[in-house]
């Protein structure tokens, strides 16, 4: 029972974590964005959404990762098995790059906060670009975690249906900034 309910608030704050990155990286586009605005309109927006990323990050994002986190380990604890599962070798892998990109998120919050209203020179369609970054992280840990040995089984087609899903994607981002850049 207690392993359960671990579980249950380990994907309650994996849901509620992977919220705040995925808005944080959109609030990091909106910043963005305000390069074509005019300089009141500018600063007022940019204020704003550094405030908004900062109070996003320390409020929601960290506090959900910690948790998540916290959760993860003790289920690892309890069902210290796991550790001998490939599939879950496989999981630890993606979270690696998960942290990789949580790493790269809080740099850029720091960095928007340092600019005070500043132009980021991070070029628009790279930050929608990394925006789906933990879209595919969530694709990769969630297909291992439902389908734990089959994705060993069956790796190749797992891994050729997920390059396709991440050229669509990266297509459709380059496909709509390219539409946005006409207006």
């Amino acid at each position: 029972m207690l392993y359960t309910i671990i579980k249950a608030l380990h994907i309650v704050f994996m849901v509620s974590y992977f919220a705040g990155i995925f808005y944080l990286v959109r609030i990091f586009v909106y910043y963005k964005d305000t390069d074509a605005f005019q300089d009141e309109k500018k600063k007022i927006l940019r204020e704003q959404y550094a405030f908004m990323a900062r109070r996003l990050w320390n409020i929601i994002t960290v506090p959900a990762g910690i948790i998540m986190t916290v959760c993860g380990l003790t289920m690892i604890f309890l069902n210290f098995g796991l550790m001998k599962m490939p599939w879950f070798h496989l999981k630890l892998t993606f979270l690696i790059g998960l942290a990789i990109y949580h790493y790269w998120c809080w740099k850029k919050v720091k960095q928007i906060v340092a600019l005070n209203g500043n132009t980021l020179q991070t070029p628009n369609l790279k930050l929608r670009q990394a925006n789906e970054v933990a879209t595919f992280i969530l694709f990769l840990v969630v297909f291992t975690v439902i389908l734990k040995s089959q994705v060993i089984e069956y790796w190749w087609q797992l891994i050729t249906g997920f390059f396709v899903l991440v050229f669509l994607i990266m297509m459709t981002v380059k496909l709509v900034n390219k539409g946005k850049n006409k207006n």
